[in-house]
C-alpha cells in the first residue's frame, strides 16, 4: 500500500517519494535541485492523498465512438491547502499540481530558537501572519510543512486552522520528514488530524532538529545560509 498506518502517523511509501526524499537529504543537493525536489515530493504526496483519502464516482461519458462509464474523483473542488511559511512554499507548489483548484491559506509561524525548549520539549512560537479561506464540513484541509520536529509550530498552526471553523471532512498534516516526538505531540493535541509523512526519522537532537533529517528546509530551498 502506498500509505501505511504507523501508530501515530500514516507513512507515504511510494517508491518515487522515497527516492526524492533521499535526494533531498543529500548534503550535495544544491538549492535549485532542492527546491525542485520539494515541488516533486509535494506533487507525489498530493496524488497519494487523492488515491488514499478521496472517493470516486461513476459518470457517463460520451467518447468519439460511443457512450461508456468512467470514474472521476469527488471533492477536488473542496480542497484547502495551508502553506506554513516559508519552507512549505515549494512543497505547496507541488501539491497544487495535484489540486490545481484548491483554495489556499497562509500562516507565517516560527519557533524562537534563542529562547530554547521548554521543560516539555516544545519551543515558544511566534505567529506573524494568518490568512485563511473559509473552511467547510465538506473540505479536505491539508496543512503542509516539510519538517515536523517538536510539533510546536504545527500545534500552533492547527489552533488557527480549526478555531471558529466546522470540522472538515479530512484534516491532514503533511510533512516530508517527522520526528517521533513531534508526531506524538500533535496527535495528542489535535487527535482529529491525520498525520501523513514520507519518513519517520530517528530522533531530535538537543537543539530540536530532526536526525538524520535533511537540514533546514527553508534555508536550503531559499539559499539563506
Amino acid at each position: 500500500m502506498p500509505i501505511e498506518d504507523r501508530d501515530n502517523a500514516y507513512l507515504v511509501t511510494h517508491a518515487l517519494a522515497k527516492d526524492t526524499l533521499s535526494r533531498l537529504r543529500d548534503v550535495e543537493t544544491e538549492q535549485v535541485s532542492f527546491r525542485k525536489g520539494l515541488v516533486k515530493l509535494g506533487r507525489i504526496c498530493g496524488y497519494e492523498i487523492i488515491d488514499g483519502r478521496m472517493e470516486t464516482e461513476y459518470v457517463e461519458i460520451d467518447t468519439p465512438l460511443e457512450e461508456t462509464m468512467g470514474e472521476r474523483v469527488k471533492g477536488l473542488d473542496d480542497v484547502v491547502i495551508i502553506n506554513v511559511l516559508r519552507a512549505a512554499t515549494p512543497f505547496v507548489e507541488g501539491l497544487l499540481k495535484a489540486f490545481p483548484r484548491a483554495r489556499q491559506g497562509v500562516i507565517s509561524a516560527s519557533r524562537d530558537e534563542e529562547a530554547g525548549r521548554d521543560e516539555d520539549g516544545s519551543f515558544p512560537i511566534t505567529v506573524d501572519y494568518v490568512k485563511l479561506p473559509e473552511i467547510t464540513e465538506d473540505d479536505t484541509v491539508i496543512v503542509a510543512d516539510p519538517m515536523l520536529a517538536t510539533g510546536s509550530t504545527m500545534g500552533t498552526v492547527l489552533e488557527h486552522v480549526i478555531e471558529n471553523s466546522p470540522e472538515p471532512e479530512h484534516l491532514i498534516v503533511l510533512s516530508a520528514v517527522s520526528a517521533p516526538e513531534g508526531l506524538l505531540r500533535v496527535s495528542e493535541e489535535v487527535p482529529e488530524a491525520d498525520l501523513l509523512t514520507v519518513s519517520i526519522d530517528d530522533r531530535l537532537d538537543d537543539d530540536g532538529f530532526i536526525v538524520p533529517g535533511l537540514g533546514d528546509a527553508g534555508d536550503r530551498a531559499f539559499r539563506t545560509t
